[in-house]
């Protein structure tokens, strides 16, 4: 087992390993028991009743949070031609419309958050899968991230603002960022029930039993709280 240090401990000793806190009160403690030295990320953890080798039991969609992430989010998109003048003009941080981009990228860079492309670019892009698939960052119409090139500036956009997109991984748990320790109580709640709407929303059909089993809310390196799921799942969306 890992060894913690004292203010980890001192931290974990505040919360109560045994209760599930109500989301309000698992954000304030989770703010209150961050111990790191840098603005530590919030992430929900959840365990969910699904099945992931069952093609109709994934979850995969994308959300934006009304708070953002706190974070600069660094834009690449993928386009040619008048696409790419409509993603420069929308913000993007860098157009990959060269052969030139494509073989650095090749070469490993990928100095960007979020990858975006059109569709008569995925072609180049395929290629591109054995650097940007391991990383999370190639586009993909299910996530949003392949559009055409009139939909570029509203998805640009949304992926700085705090756009995160979230999967059910291989052991059936689902890992999503909703912020960062420094933001306000009232702030994390609004994300964290956004997030929690796109969730619900997000349920296969094919779910049976219960959908999310055990939730835990934490920062970078700070003790996990574990949440009561149904509380979270009834949360107030804030418009």
């Amino acid at each position: 087992m890992a060894k913690h240090g004292k203010k980890y401990l001192a931290a974990a000793a505040k919360i109560d390993r045994d209760q599930m806190y109500e989301p309000r009160q698992a954000l304030s403690l989770v703010k209150e028991t961050s111990t790191v030295k840098f603005d530590a990320t919030v992430e929900i953890h959840m365990r969910m009743g699904l099945d992931p080798r069952q093609a109709d039991q994934q979850v995969r969609d994308v959300v934006v949070l009304p708070y953002g992430l706190g974070k600069s989010v660094r834009v690449l998109v993928f386009a040619q031609g008048d696409a790419s003048q409509r993603a420069q003009e929308a913000g993007a941080d860098h157009i990959a419309d060269s052969d030139e981009m494509i073989t650095k990228i090749q070469g490993g860079w990928t100095d960007f958050d979020v990858a975006i492309a059109t569709p008569d670019m995925m072609g180049k892009v395929g290629r591109l899968g054995r650097v940007l698939g391991p990383r999370g960052l190639m586009p993909n119409p299910k996530a949003g991230t392949v559009v055409p090139g009139d939909d570029l500036p509203r998805v640009i956009r949304e992926a700085k603002a705090g756009r995160v997109e979230f999967r059910l991984d291989k052991t059936a748990n689902l890992h999503v960022p909703i912020g960062k320790v420094s933001f306000d109580i009232d702030k994390l709640y609004g994300n964290m029930s956004a997030m929690m709407e796109a969730i619900k929303k997000a349920k296969p059909s094919a779910a049976k039993g219960t959908y999310i089993k055990r939730m835990t809310v934490t920062s970078t390196m700070g003790p996990g709280v574990k949440v009561d799921a149904n509380l979270a799942q009834a949360m107030d969306v804030i418009e």
